[in-house]
């Protein structure tokens, strides 16, 4: 942008530096119904080292195999990205965290216990007792890893004076990072700022590590808390894409990172994130997650560059800073939304879903240019939505043990409605028909004429991709068994197809679940320390 306002931007070399600790695979899929698949995992890693992601929290090791093996290989893999794994204050949680991040370029150690009176309960520790288990297990970390970042869960609701001395004792012990959680989004913004600057003046020994900020969303107040915090003086932000993350969601990474650089006149701090790929890995979050970005979400959201108004829209056209204090292309919005067609070739598919941030490989191109050419011949224009909707959710995939083969619905205002379905079950075709409450329910019900399972539907959502009649259905399902929460989505301009889709997905995830020894399930409870 070229207004006065940025005129006044001091330039990024004279910017103090924040760091941006990502906690989405971790944190965010603490989520009821968020839980990623393996590869899921790794590649939303891929996509937050290629953005410039500082430190990516990568999960929580000892939680389950699962859980290891994706921290693992995201550590292997990284290529810029420091990779950090949760443990709990004791020796085993951190002998298992290092394990896991040892093969990083770059590994930490976040270890965490909780410190206010509420928290000191739950493993019956007095605080002289928790001192010294802070002691302990610090030190240790610090003997497998020179990068050990410490936190004190629930901070902003313990004590001042223990604060302060549990957080001496951490710097003490090795931990480099001192981060400042406000575990139940308690805080407000004066007070955010005013804690994380009575600390750096007060702790012996504050003025020679980083302090972090991580805040939750429950008053609707986590962006807004962790720019007052840095305000205040700390230097890392922790942060999950779209503000996933457990009850009200986390901090979001595209807010504080657009925030910092769109009013650097008041807030001179720079990150190393290409705000340009921010759009992408929201829509693939998004996808992954099964939790659906809501219109009207700052930066993101669907809504986050459309004018309505009739005195909007004028002033757009005339000058488009006008009404927007920043360029959709700042963050990897196409500019225009150009229509293709059945007539359209690879070429020209393989250019736009470059310009909307999508490079694909040949094979992964070559299955989305199929998919598109068989939509064109069902839709007159097919538009950017369309596209991404093809590249974020797939069809069924070919190691799939359930697959749709065949579907036919009998629907009107003469119940009860019918379904006709054909499921290939390890291979093997089968073929029923069932009844329902409409369509959708017919063909769920004929599902589970086939594969009987016990899995409770928790969630049935569509979204239509663009406007017509003729527009594709986005279809996300969530379903929970024995404490398993998976999803499922798809996307057809066949509503029902879509929705049968997205169901059997749902099942293969859970397939994937039951199958693993140990899953994803976590073996472990977050908050038990013993």
């Amino acid at each position: 942008m070229t207004d006065q306002t940025n005129n006044r931007v001091p330039s990024s070399a004279s910017k103090e530096r924040v760091v941006i600790f990502d906690t989405t695979l971790r944190d965010g899929e603490q989520s009821p119904g968020a839980t990623m698949t393996h590869a899921e995992k790794l590649e939303i890693a891929g996509l937050l080292d290629e953005m410039g992601v500082d430190i990516i929290e990568a999960g929580f090791p000892i939680a389950s195999e699962g859980d290891f093996r994706a921290v693992s290989e995201i550590a292997k893999n990284s290529k810029n990205a420091v990779i950090c794994g949760l443990a709990r204050a004791n020796i085993k949680d951190i002998d298992r965290c290092w394990e896991a991040v040892k093969g990083a370029a770059q590994p930490r150690i976040h270890t965490f216990i909780g410190t206010s009176p509420l928290h000191r309960a739950i493993p019956n520790l007095d605080m002289d007792q928790m001192a010294e288990r802070i002691h302990e297990t610090v030190t240790h970390a610090r003997n497998l890893c020179d990068n050990v970042q410490w936190s004190p869960m629930d901070a902003t609701r313990t004590e001042w004076d223990y604060l302060c001395r549990t957080i001496e004792i951490a710097i003490k012990a090795g931990a480099s990072t001192i981060n400042i959680p406000d575990t139940v989004g308690y805080t407000a913004p004066v007070e955010s700022a005013d804690l994380i600057r009575r600390l750096i003046a007060t702790v012996p020994g504050a003025d020679e590590v980083i302090f972090a900020t991580h805040c939750h969303n429950d008053l609707g107040m986590a962006t807004a808390n962790a720019l007052a915090a840095v305000a205040g003086g700390a230097r890392q932000i922790e942060c999950t894409i779209n503000g996933l993350g457990e009850r009200a969601g986390n901090t979001a990474l595209e807010e504080v990172v657009m925030a910092l650089k769109v009013r650097g006149d008041i807030m001179p701090y720079a990150t190393g994130i290409d705000t340009t790929k921010i759009m992408n890995i929201s829509r693939r979050v998004a996808t992954v997650s099964g939790f659906p970005v809501q219109f009207n979400k700052a930066i993101v959201g669907k809504n986050a560059f459309a004018h309505e108004s009739g005195i909007h829209q004028d002033g757009m056209l005339k000058n488009a800073e006008t009404f927007e204090i920043m360029r959709p292309s700042d963050v990897g919005l196409a500019e225009t939304n150009i229509v293709m067609g059945k007539h359209s070739g690879r070429a020209a598919l393989r250019s736009k879903l470059h310009d909307l941030g999508y490079d694909l490989a040949d094979n992964q191109l070559k299955d989305v240019f199929v998919r598109f050419k068989e939509l064109a011949d069902r839709k007159k224009e097919v538009y950017d939505e369309d596209l991404i909707a093809l590249v974020n959710v797939g069809i069924d995939g070919e190691g799939d043990r359930l697959q749709i083969k065949h579907l036919r619905v009998v629907c009107g205002t003469e119940g009860p409605q019918q379904a006709t379905l054909t499921m290939a079950i390890d291979g093997v075709e089968h073929t029923t028909e069932a009844t329902g409450d409409g369509p959708v329910d017919a063909t769920f019900n004929a599902v589970k004429n086939l594969f009987p399972h016990d899995a409770r539907l928790q969630l049935y959502q569509v979204h239509a991709v663009t406007e017509g009649t003729d527009a594709q259905a986005t279809v996300s399902v969530r379903m929970e068994e024995s404490g398993r929460i998976v999803t499922g989505q798809s996307a057809d301009t066949d509503t029902v197809v879509a929705s049968a889709r997205a169901y059997v997905h749902a099942l293969n995830n859970l397939l994937v679940r039951r199958e693993k020894s140990g899953g994803d399930t976590p073996e472990v409870n977050y908050r038990d320390l013993s």
